[in-house]
């Protein structure tokens, strides 16, 4: 079966089973899923809703001969307080998880990053152990940075679009940050070389995290200029059935809470929606500010 065929099949067969079974609405859209290939992701508020969309769907894919693999499904609720679900199928229940890797990105229950940053640092670091001579070559310092950025600092901020930073997680970046440019240069923590003088010898700032809002604000803009989901998901909001009062202590970050520190959204909102001005302003001359 070729991929659009089984994308096209696949589609039919979760528009027939989930139909009528809906509770989770963002700006007023109904999210039931979200699907990559022959991935599917089930998305709802309520437990048991959560069930009869899993009973449906298997009942489903049966009708049409396919069949769910129980040991690759896997349950996760995304919470303050993440309790257990409890979802059966043929009798057997599914198992929860706190964190799981989803077209390379890892989810965890508390909706955070840091997870995902710690597990890509390490990814980095081996490739860049992979290719170690040719960092620390006697190429041009110009030229190895640029390869630094584009072949190390790419796996490491693999999804960073998406990324809301706390102060811990910034410090793990530009540790990393500091760490590329030791190795590259063959220093080691025992030369002791303070940190600034290894910034001036390659000539170079800490740039990482300003890379990281560079690319959000890209990310953000192209999809600001089209009427898609992904900008409903961003601007819409997510209807509750009850009140919930606020906890004490400081409120979680939000997705566009560096955006409006920074450039401010609604001035970036009023550029995406004009190719020419987008282009000139965040265009192949919008770089790095140090």
């Amino acid at each position: 079966m070729s991929p659009t065929l089984l994308n096209l099949y696949s589609e039919c067969l979760t528009k027939e089973a989930l139909d009528g079974l809906e509770d989770f609405k963002v700006g007023g859209q109904v999210i039931q899923t979200v699907k990559y290939a022959d991935d599917l992701v089930l998305m709802a508020k309520e437990e048991t809703v959560l069930q009869g969309m899993t009973e449906k769907l298997i009942e489903t894919g049966r009708y049409y001969g396919m069949e769910m693999n129980v040991e690759k499904t896997k349950v996760m609720r995304i919470s303050r307080q993440p309790f257990p679900v409890t979802i059966k199928t043929d009798q057997k229940q599914l198992e929860n998880v706190k964190c799981f890797k989803y077209l390379g990105s890892m989810l965890t229950e508390d909706g955070r990053c840091t997870c995902e940053i710690k597990s890509r640092i390490p990814i980095a670091k081996a490739a860049f152990s992979k290719m170690k001579n040719l960092f620390t070559c006697k190429l041009d310092v110009k030229l190895r940075k640029k390869l630094m950025k584009c072949y190390i600092w790419s796996i490491a901020l693999y999804g960073a679009e998406t990324w809301m930073l706390w102060a811990t997680d910034q410090k793990h970046l530009e540790s990393f940050d500091m760490w590329c440019w030791r190795r590259m240069e063959k220093i080691s923590w025992t030369d002791h070389v303070r940190n600034e003088e290894m910034l001036l010898r390659v000539k170079e700032q800490r740039n990482i995290l300003h890379e990281i809002s560079k690319q959000k604000a890209n990310w953000i803009g192209h999809i600001l200029c089209r009427n898609c989901l992904l900008k409903q998901v961003i601007e819409g909001k997510i209807k509750g059935q009850i009140e919930v009062t606020r906890r004490r202590g400081r409120r979680r970050k939000k997705l566009l809470d560096g955006l409006k520190d920074s450039r401010g959204y609604c001035e970036l909102k009023e550029k995406a929606l004009d190719c020419t001005v987008w282009r000139n302003c965040f265009g192949r001359g919008f770089g790095p500010v140090f």
